[in-house]
């Protein structure tokens, strides 16, 4: 899936949460495309609609500073109106649009990674009323799950091109490409391959994109059976208890586990104690050593 095709995917999601957490009809919204709105400039398009009954939204270009949603672009913060269109608060590039839906009383809520302005959410009534803070409280925890939702495609993003750094690097992560010897195994190069690994099997079940899932998946996949022996017999570990172990080959204690995959550490002990029964480990440094030769960790 592409980039633009997981933005889809993440704001229909969060405009379902919205519309049904706040009990507004009509909710739409978008992302930037390839960019942020930084310095007071750029624009959002809006490529999500739910509730609507035209088509006259979709495809606005929403600059920083118009319209409503401008403003909640341009101030990095939700913004309401109870009265659209005869708003004194708000500037009125967009009136059409937003009389062709029938709209009144709107909000919009940015949505802001790292202090960068990533995209906007709107939800809105027909009838001119107050929009109360429970309901703003529900739209800013839809934008929330938007936030994270890039924050780990970002991190996901960031780790894949480390892999293929260190692979391009040579002699450490040559695995990542191809075939590894014992001694470059050994390098540091290597060893921020095997860093990346751990993070990317402890990333991989919090993403919501399917494709970009498996592709971290691949990615854990082919790094683990870059020293593998050509042969070797299927222990059949858990995808969970394979997520231990590749913390635990980092040197990650148990409660730094727990928190990196969002388990609690009573249940990092038991998946890592189960592990170590199905590879006849004795020793978490045997585990490990065990998962290698298996060609579950690199």
């Amino acid at each position: 899936m592409s980039a633009d095709g997981a933005d889809a995917v993440e704001m229909r999601a969060a405009l379902v949460r919205l519309r049904r957490g706040t009990g507004l009809p009509v909710a739409f919204g978008g992302l930037m495309t390839g960019g942020t709105v930084t310095g007071g400039t750029g624009s959002v398009r809006i490529g999500e609609l739910s509730g609507a009954v035209t088509g006259a939204l979709r495809g606005l270009a929403i600059a920083t500073g118009n319209g409503l949603g401008g403003k909640a672009l341009a101030l990095s913060r939700p913004c309401a109106v109870t009265d659209y269109p005869v708003s004194r608060h708000i500037s009125h590039e967009y009136d059409a649009a937003v009389a062709a839906e029938g709209l009144l009383s709107v909000l919009a809520v940015p949505v802001v990674v790292r202090r960068r302005v990533r995209g906007v959410l709107y939800g809105a009534l027909r009838t001119a009323q107050p929009l109360g803070d429970r309901t703003l409280g529900e739209a800013v925890a839809a934008a929330r799950d938007v936030e994270q939702a890039l924050v780990i495609r970002d991190e996901a993003r960031a780790l894949l091109a480390a892999v293929g750094g260190a692979g391009a690097s040579g002699s450490g992560a040559g695995g990542a490409a191809g075939s590894v010897t014992g001694a470059s195994a050994g390098s540091a190069a290597w060893e921020e391959v095997r860093e990346a690994h751990g993070a990317l099997r402890a990333l991989a079940p919090r993403v919501v994109d399917p494709a970009l899932r498996e592709e971290l998946l691949a990615v854990c996949g082919r790094l683990a059976s870059a020293t593998a022996p050509p042969h070797v017999r299927d222990v059949g570990l858990a995808p969970r208890e394979v997520d231990v172990l590749a913390c635990v080959a980092t040197g990650a204690t148990n409660a730094a586990t727990a928190e990196r995959l969002g388990l609690r550490p009573e249940t990092v002990k038991g998946y890592l104690r189960s592990a170590m029964r199905k590879l006849g480990a004795h020793t978490r440094l045997e585990a490990v050593v065990a998962a290698r030769r298996a060609g579950l960790l690199p």
